[in-house]
Order: structure tokens, then sequence, then C-alpha cells
């Protein structure tokens, strides 16, 4: 099965062919420009080294958030544009369960946190044994304190992934939480661990059409929150 897989929540782009789990092709860029720019002549490139089409794809799959509001609304309408017409069906993956797949061969606690300003982070935790990647909690944004607290309560190696990893590196270290190092070609969010793991869900039923497939965002974009708030003073 030919997927072809996008990654855009975060600052580093990148799209992966894969043949099932077998990785064909992966593009990675951090080039500093918008993930609009990148992503479709990334796509292009990879399929036209490999002497492919949209058209020759089995399975189209996105990290569908949470992350980059802007980000995660580039992937998941690339992928919606290259599936409309074609009848490809499509997988959105969690981006947090998406950055687990990084390490699911190191047995431990694995925690995704993907930085969410205000001192939160995207977080979900995982646990990692023997290959397999198991969901301890829901995705979710916290507070890197209560992050802190939380994981202090595991005996297990801590292990970390995302672009939230200094920022909770750093909490660890303040309150002398132990966390196993991570290489830091594992840390980023990528594309072919968005293939894997949507690959697996494909086989197990979960994928639908470009029509279903829909952004993950946790909470409201900053400009609709300050209009709530703006609303919430003038009630007051």
């Amino acid at each position: 099965m030919k997927i072809l897989a996008f990654e855009s929540t975060a600052k580093v782009a990148s799209v992966a062919l894969t043949d099932g789990e077998r990785l064909l092709a992966l593009y990675q860029s951090d080039s500093g420009r918008t993930q609009s720019e990148v992503l479709l002549p990334m796509a292009e490139h990879v399929l036209a080294t490999h002497r492919m089409t949209v058209d020759d794809i089995d399975l189209l799959a996105v990290t569908e958030g949470p992350g980059s509001f802007t980000g995660v609304r580039i992937g998941v309408a690339t992928v919606k544009g290259l599936a409309f017409g074609r009848d490809i069906p499509c997988v959105g993956v969690s981006t947090l369960r998406s950055l687990a797949e990084n390490l699911k061969e190191q047995d431990g606690i694995v925690c995704a946190a993907m930085d969410a300003r205000r001192a939160q982070v995207y977080n979900a935790i995982f646990r990692a044994e023997g290959g397999v990647i198991t969901r301890l909690t829901e995705d979710r944004a916290i507070s890197v304190d209560d992050l802190i607290r939380e994981l202090s309560s595991y005996d297990e190696p801590i292990r970390l992934v995302g672009d939230g990893y200094a920022q909770v590196e750093q909490a660890a270290v303040s309150v002398g939480l132990p966390l196993s190092p991570v290489s830091a070609l594992l840390r980023d969010e990528n594309a072919y661990a968005c293939a894997c793991v949507a690959y697996r869900m494909y086989l197990g039923g979960s994928h639908g059409s470009d029509r279903e497939l829909c952004a993950t965002y946790l909470r409201l974009p900053q400009a609709e929150r300050e209009r709530l708030e703006r609303l919430k003073m003038q009630e007051d």
C-alpha cells in the first residue's frame, strides 16, 4: 500500500512516501518558509523521485493537530485538496501520537509535548513497551507545572519528544526530575511516523474520505480567545 503522509503542525515540515510501514522517501525541511510554500513542492519532489503521481497513492495521511493553528489547517487542507475527486481514503493522525511513534523501540514513558504558549504545552503521555505504544492520557493543553507534577508519579524512564522539549526539560531539571536522553533526530514531528500510525489505523478500519477529515486544535485560536475576553470585560 503506497502512503503519502504530511506533517505541518510544527516548525519542521515533512512529507513521507511509504509502502505500508517501509519508508521509500522522506523530505524534511526547517527552512523558515511557511508550510503553505513548501508542502506541495516537497510532495511533488518525493513522488517524482519514484516516478509516481498522486493517482498512484492508495492512502493519504496527515497529522491533524494539535499544533500551530495555521500549520494544522494547511496540512489538512492540502490532503483534502489532493484527495478531492480521486476517492483516495484519508487518515488523520494525532500529532502527539505520531510523535510517540518516534520512541516506540525505547521502553518507558513517552511524553509528547508541543509548545502551546502561555506556559502551556499540548501534551499526551504514552508508554512504549516491546515496540508497542500504549496511550495513557488523552491529547490536552496542560500547564508545564501540572505536567511535571504528573510525570513525577512515574518510576519508569521518561523521555520527551516534540517542539516543547526544551521547555519541559528546563522545568524538569529545576525540580530534579530525571529524564532519559533522546537523540535530536527523534525529537521532531515527522511524516514517516504519521504514515506508520496511519497505516495501522487503516488496517483497523479507521479511515474515511476527504470530507470527514478535520483539524484538531484543543483550544480556541488566539484571535477568538481575545474576542471572548473583550466581550467578558464589556459584560463586567
